[in-house]
């Protein structure tokens, strides 16, 4: 919830600014924002005052966010003073001397909860900014806020009090297919810092040596690109969770078998991973591996296997437990892992299973059209224990997603989960890039589920990717909107396809249906604006997102849209054509229906994807449009209109 105090202007002196002050959009959405009275201008120079014990790279990314702000000296000083001649930038934990004083100045007080920070800002004299965290991670958090606020040309007197809703937000990356190169990986581990997520979980199901091969020792080189890993996640104040899928082969009641995976937890652990998972997912619980397990848990079934896994997972957790006292507990995903009927299986878990395990559940469905208060609630009580949502969007590995990228707002969670989760991890795409605006989505939600707007969270990421250029933002909206179908495992999608755009030329549709001359022109003006942009669109995403690998991984898509957009542009001329009665609207007509045939044609690219197929564009909405405009105006025998230059 936002409060928000007096908007008056304040009347200090420079640099503190006479205009009003506003309210400042940011994502996630703080738990709450107090504004005050006036503002500061962060200038050419300010002095940065760290606290005894900050986290060196935490104040190297203050100095990196201020240098890009256009601050050009950075004085540094171990105190405040009793008047600031500069802007003074204070960071460091509320246990400290400083940062109290410092608070104490801004009449703020900490935010006490795990992962919680306060900002501070006094607009007094030269002005002080407080960035203040309950803990490490918190202050950390506190700066990326910061980050946001430091875009602005000045900084609001203001409040910020803000923890997360659910401790555990980030992403799993236990999808099918060709799995994320390590210099991704690199660059979604710095953009989970950017949307204060937490997690990330390494479960790549074509990782041979994490599920095929689990038995087997990491090649050297593997094992220390996964260090390499480990560390930028740390720097990152993201929990690496290492996952092994061990079900296909696994047998429960051999002794060898939890020696192997202690092993595997070992070097692991040798190389900085602290946190750990064990996958029992898409797996046969029918049958046993071995005939050790029939003897042991009896013959084969659900509940046989719950109580077998349950002994399983009890041994590696106890495991680890002895060996790091501190660690984060074990997390594990059942082969039940989708709706929360009570079944032999989950009642076995429920029983058996070491409270301290946490179980992930995926919804009412494999992919879910929704989820409720009650449908967490339920699966709380199925599983014995609250339960970390894996949610399967944005991930796209499966044949319903077939020539897609899954870029909608992530929406129809309901606001309240964070009482029912233990947090919220996204399965996201093969395309690491592509998949931080549903990412986005999913990190702010978990952050706080009760004020997530996911329309605005999704221009926020289209902002992000665009480096904050307004075209090229618009241009990514446009694209994303050309992707916002978001299918599950039956026949109903549950996220329409592209929805603004529908909206559009439903809106063309009915002007040339019932509109009078002049409507009909500015219905047909606008589509050639609307084609014209969707055409441009591709071009401006190339040139202007900040990551040149969302361009490359979405190459296929960004080239069929160019295509869609020249036989939109096409559709939009032979309807200017025929509104005035020009014959040459057949032929514009026949030019985008071969446009279109060409951008249907265009495939993923190969071995990318779990299922290569056709690029999907709008489709359902553009195709069909471009297919019925020759039906919408009938052209004349005589040319009443002239003839039309060509595009």
């Amino acid at each position: 919830m936002m409060a928000m105090a007096s908007l008056t202007a304040g009347t200090s002196a420079t640099p503190v600014s006479a205009q009003p002050v506003t309210l400042p959009a940011l994502f996630p959405t703080p738990t709450s924002i107090d504004l005050g009275t006036g503002s500061i201008t962060l200038g050419s120079a300010v002095v940065l005052v760290a606290a005894p014990g900050t986290d060196p790279e935490t104040v190297a990314l203050v100095r990196q966010i201020l240098a890009t702000a256009g601050v050009e000296t950075i004085a540094t000083a171990k105190r405040l003073p009793a008047t600031p001649d500069r802007p003074h930038i204070v960071l460091g934990t509320g246990d400290t001397a400083l940062v109290r004083d410092a608070l104490g100045r801004s009449k703020a007080t900490l935010d006490t909860q795990a992962e919680g920070y306060t900002i501070a800002t006094v607009a007094a004299g030269a002005g002080i900014v407080t960035l203040a965290g309950n803990d490490a991670d918190g202050l950390f958090h506190a700066v990326q806020t910061f980050r946001q606020l430091a875009r602005r040309a000045s900084l609001p007197a203001l409040v910020i009090q803000d923890h997360p809703a659910m401790p555990i937000r980030g992403t799993i990356e236990g999808f099918y297919g060709a799995p994320w190169s390590m210099a991704d990986r690199t660059k979604h581990l710095d953009f989970l810092a950017t949307v204060k997520a937490n997690t990330y979980v390494y479960s790549p199901k074509d990782d041979p040596y994490a599920r095929d091969r689990w038995r087997e020792a990491y090649p050297a080189a593997t094992l220390s690109s996964l260090g390499t890993l480990a560390q930028t996640a740390r720097r990152n104040h993201v929990d690496f969770v290492y996952a092994v899928s061990p079900g296909p082969s696994v047998c429960f009641s051999d002794p060898a078998d939890v020696q192997a995976l202690e092993r595997k937890f070992d070097a692991l652990r040798a190389i900085g991973v602290g946190s750990f998972y064990v996958a029992l997912d898409d797996i046969e619980y029918t049958k046993w591996n071995c005939e050790r397990d029939k003897t042991a848990f009896g013959p084969s079934g659900a509940e046989a296997a719950g109580v077998a896994q349950a002994q399983l997972l009890n041994a590696v957790q106890a495991s680890l437990s002895a060996k790091d006292p501190g660690a984060r507990p074990l997390i594990m995903v059942p082969t039940e892992y989708y709706d929360a009927k009570e079944t032999p299986y989950k009642a076995a878990l429920r029983k058996h299973l070491d409270p301290r395990i946490v179980v992930q559940w995926t919804g009412t469905d494999v992919v879910p059209p929704a989820i409720s208060i009650p449908d967490a609630k339920a699966a709380t009580k199925a599983f014995g224990r609250k339960t970390l949502l894996w949610d399967n969007y944005p991930v796209n590995d499966y044949a319903q997603t077939t020539g897609r990228l899954l870029m909608a707002p992530y929406a129809r969670r309901e606001a309240g989960l964070s009482g029912e989760l233990t947090g919220i991890l996204s399965n996201p795409m093969n395309q690491e890039a592509p998949s931080r605006p549903a990412v986005t989505g999913v990190a702010a939600f978990g952050w706080n589920d009760t004020a997530y707007d996911a329309e605005r969270t999704w221009h926020f990421s289209a902002r992000e990717l665009a480096g904050g250029d307004e075209r090229a933002t618009a241009a990514l909206l446009t694209f994303f909107d050309t992707q916002h179908m978001a299918p599950t495992f039956g026949s109903q999608p549950w996220q329409e396809q592209a929805p603004r755009l529908k909206a559009a030329l439903d809106a063309v549709r009915e002007a040339l249906a019932d509109g009078d001359a002049a409507a009909r022109q500015r219905a047909i003006a606008d589509l050639t604006a609307r084609a014209d942009a969707f055409a441009n669109a591709p071009d401006i995403i190339r040139a202007g997102t900040i990551d040149p690998g969302f361009a490359a991984q979405s190459r296929p898509w960004l080239d069929a849209m160019q295509r869609w957009g020249r036989a939109l542009q096409l559709t939009a001329a032979g309807l200017d054509a025929a509104n005035r009665g020009s014959g040459a609207a057949d032929r514009y007509f026949a030019d985008a229906k071969r446009l279109a045939g060409e951008a249907a044609a265009i495939k993923t690219i190969p071995g990318a994807t779990r299922f290569d197929g056709p690029i999907k564009i709008a489709d359902g909405v553009l195709d069909r449009f471009v297919a019925d405009a020759p039906t919408l105006i009938a052209v004349g025998s005589s040319d009443r209109g002239g003839a039309t230059t060509g595009r």
